[in-house]
């Protein structure tokens, strides 16, 4: 009727098969750094870097999460984040304990969402209540050392802590990701056979990376075990004040006493397994 020719006579183009149809690319993200990569070694993929990039979490990453041996293991968030890093130059357990943290709580939000519910109990009545968190509100604390009296950051990378007590010039180091394995094993060997705790000790030796200028391992833990109680308290203080780190404190009020107070954002089983 529109003066065309039968369909018949016209040629049948061929399907165009599109090859990038059912081909999807997960969308990623820049995280920031709380640590801004100064604190990283001279050519360290993150040097100087303010951010570093992650891809959102997939169902394969479910998968990672839902493995029975890499739970067991006690390896499956770093097995998670390794493959969620964009740069694999960058190695998790070289990671600031810090710049950890916050790489963890952004997966969490790109894959469940801000909102964290979970259980915790209340500091007045002790009542395990259910409470929400909103993982958005994190703020990345990134401490000003010029305002830390005794304190200095050398250039050897240590920062120099001054205890009062002993009068000991401490150079202390910040801790990484395998740091804290490394505590978590120690922690493990002594509770399996049945050997006393020695967390603040076991800590410190981490921590301490010179005593009056002094490297060696012997001197070091010579002083640790008679630092006063005072100085190690100090220190550890200090160096809580000096690593940059991601702020989880939110505010809290429990449903049962209405009690209110600023808590920490607790790391629990609901966090990468919400019900």
């Amino acid at each position: 009727r529109l003066g065309a020719p039968p369909s018949g006579d016209l040629p049948v183009p061929p399907i165009q098969q599109d090859e990038n149809a059912f081909s999807f690319v997960a969308p990623t993200e820049f995280v920031e750094l709380p640590s801004k990569g100064k604190y990283y070694s001279e050519g360290h993929p993150l040097e100087n870097q303010d951010t570093i990039e992650i891809r959102y979490m997939t169902a394969k990453d479910e998968d990672i999460l839902s493995s029975k041996a890499l739970i067991k293991k006690g390896v499956v968030i770093d097995r998670l984040l390794q493959n969620i890093i964009v740069d694999k130059r960058v190695k998790v357990d070289e990671l600031l304990v810090g710049d950890k943290n916050a790489i963890v709580v952004a997966a969490r939000v790109t894959g469940y969402g801000e909102e964290y519910s979970t259980k915790i109990t209340c500091p007045a009545c002790f009542s395990s209540v259910q409470h929400t968190f909103f993982l958005n509100e994190a703020a990345v604390v990134d401490p000003d050392l010029s305002i830390l009296e005794g304190v200095e950051k050398g250039d050897d990378g240590l920062f120099y802590i001054d205890a009062p007590r002993s009068n000991v010039r401490i150079g202390a180091r910040l801790m990484t990701s395998l740091d804290e394995k490394k505590l978590l094993a120690a922690a493990e060997r002594k509770k399996k056979n049945n050997l006393p705790e020695a967390n603040l000790t076991d800590q410190l030796r981490i921590i301490v990376a010179s005593v009056n200028g002094s490297t060696r391992p012997d001197h070091i833990n010579a002083f640790i075990e008679n630092m006063p109680a005072s100085d190690s308290r100090h220190v550890r203080a200090t160096y809580a004040k000096i690593m940059p780190n991601v702020d989880l404190t939110q505010h809290f009020e429990c449903s049962v006493c209405e009690h209110e107070e600023e808590v920490v954002v607790p790391f629990t089983a609901d966090f990468f397994w919400p019900k």
